[in-house]
């Protein structure tokens, strides 16, 4: 018994991921599949990539740059470029998760047929999902790197940084996407509540005001890791402050034991993909 529970918490999970490696071609083949099915029958087709985050941005900032008038208050003459910059930089890092979590509940559903092969790797799914998010998430990352260089501070080569905070949050995504699409097989009502989660969590990650409007009474929103990923994000990359390693390895802490758990869940609950499907 003892033997069976190790080999279904620790050596599925690592032989799944480690066989992802094996698998790089297909997760390539379906990361470009995902890519080219979201713009598929659109006349402006991948110019959507830029478009949408563009648009997005220009919604928020009219209402919370403009209307309510928020700055960031970290730069001394902070300007609405900077204050625009500073709120794509969060809107990016926060959808590069938040669309991930929206796509994975209804990853294995909407492929049946897969289950059922026994040689196919299903993890390659979520995994195909989270590099067709990462594509979007280097264009609208590319934006703010041109739009820095006409900004109050510029640009330095703090921005070498940028993939160091990136990377905790692609592994929490995709621990996320791991567990959604596993759970979303047997819980299907999970698709529909991923839309109010997403919106919950960027409110609560302090994508359009600083961390330190939050008030004493929500203190416990300081642990939010995409809050701390973002805010130091704008501060590294934008605003020139040294990186601080403490809470970079603590985002890293938490990057790979979502990954872990996800993996771990993902082992456990697919096999019984087969009978649900």
């Amino acid at each position: 018994m003892a033997r069976n529970l190790l080999q279904s918490l620790i050596l599925d999970p690592a032989r799944m991921v480690g066989g992802l490696w094996a698998h790089r071609g297909l997760v390539w083949q379906f990361t470009r599949r995902n890519i080219e099915l979201r713009h598929r029958g659109s006349r402006l087709g991948p110019i959507w990539a830029l478009l949408t985050p563009l648009s997005m941005l220009v919604l928020y900032f009219i209402v919370f740059g403009v209307i309510y008038g928020q700055r960031f208050g970290v730069l001394p003459d902070e300007t609405r470029l900077d204050f625009s910059l500073a709120l794509f930089l969060g809107l990016t890092l926060f959808h590069a998760f938040s669309e991930t979590l929206s796509a994975s509940p209804g990853l294995i559903v909407a492929n049946p047929n897969f289950v059922k092969k026994v040689a196919f790797p299903l993890e390659a799914l979520p995994l195909a999902q989270l590099g067709a998010t990462l594509f979007h998430l280097l264009v609208g990352l590319g934006l703010v790197l041109l739009g820095g260089l006409f900004s109050s501070a510029g640009l330095t080569l703090a921005v070498l940084w940028l993939p160091v905070l990136v990377l905790p949050l692609l592994l929490i995504a995709l621990g996320v996407a791991w567990a959604a699409a596993a759970i979303g097989v047997f819980v299907r009502d999970l698709g529909q509540t991923t839309s109010f989660i997403s919106t919950a969590l960027l409110f609560a990650s302090a994508v359009m005001y600083p961390p330190s409007k939050i008030p004493p009474e929500l203190g416990l929103l300081h642990w939010n890791p995409l809050l701390r990923l973002i805010d130091l994000s704008r501060r590294v990359v934008l605003w020139h402050e040294p990186l601080p390693w403490v809470p970079v390895l603590q985002l890293y802490a938490v990057g790979l034991a979502a990954c872990v758990l996800g993996a771990v869940l993902f082992s456990l609950l697919r096999r019984s993909f087969a009978e649900v499907l």
